[in-house]
């Protein structure tokens, strides 16, 4: 199980993360909505162990604290600036990338040609990833990152920022997580939870503390109305023409 309490991040300027909590076990989809692209990223860096937390704030997984152990365990997936696809790379040479960061003990003699045939990807090894459908881009990214056995937790970076269809990846990572064989805990950070969705959800900035109500002055309402109204005092310039009257006089 994953578990985050009070995540946050500092900014140059505001919170980079304001304080976050949640919890996701294997066999479970959580989406964890946000509004803003880089707190989505940071959210996403920090539950898969690419960045530290700042703050009082406390994570682990499976009981463990220790950042090494959630970095084994998690795959970052698809983050805008961060481990997207290159656009200079097809999907051949990236699925060659990608095998090629597997540990060499899980990895042993993979080769891109033959893992696109076995996994069924040979009619897109040609294109470009911006070539790629939303569907089958995810399939793709999430595929490359379960070549690890190790990997229990998949964190997916804003999949919605490719289509605002949620059948193209909401489908996806439900099968992720509740696959039998090899169940995951899957966490989704989008800009918005599809109403069709039913399941677990969080926000962004839920352990955020409200702000103050504005403070508004009392009014004792037996004073007389008008009493510190602008009408109940005469203005400047008539007190003058009234000095000068009396002068006059």
């Amino acid at each position: 199980m994953l578990s985050a309490h009070q995540l946050q991040a500092k900014g140059r300027r505001d919170p980079l993360l304001p304080p976050t909590s949640l919890t996701v076990a294997r066999g479970e989809l959580l989406l964890v909505a946000g509004d803003r692209q880089d707190q989505r990223t940071a959210l996403a860096l920090l539950l898969s162990g690419r960045m530290k937390a700042t703050g009082g704030a406390q994570l682990g997984w499976d009981g463990n604290s220790r950042t090494k152990q959630l970095r084994l365990a998690a795959a970052l997936v698809d983050s805008p600036g961060v481990n997207e696809p290159e656009e200079h790379l097809s999907v051949r040479d990236l699925v060659t990338e990608d095998l090629a960061l597997i540990p060499r003990r899980y990895r042993g003699a993979l080769l891109s040609r033959p893992w696109l045939k076995v996994n069924r990807f040979e009619d897109i090894a040609d294109l470009w990833p911006e070539q790629l459908e939303p569907r089958r881009r995810l399939e793709l990214l999430t595929e490359l990152a379960l070549v690890n056995p190790r990997t229990d937790l998949l964190v997916v970076d804003s999949p919605d920022r490719h289509s605002a269809d949620d059948l193209t990846w909401l489908p996806r990572l439900q099968a992720l997580a509740y696959d039998a064989g090899r169940p995951l805990a899957v966490v989704a950070a989008v800009s918005a939870v599809p109403a069709s969705w039913d399941g677990p959800v969080a926000r962004i900035g839920n352990e955020a503390p409200e702000p103050a109500p504005e403070r508004i002055p009392e009014t004792d309402p037996d004073a007389p109305a008008g009493k510190h109204s602008a009408e109940s005092m005469p203005d400047r310039e008539t007190q003058e023409t009234e000095l000068e009257t009396e002068v006059a006089k």
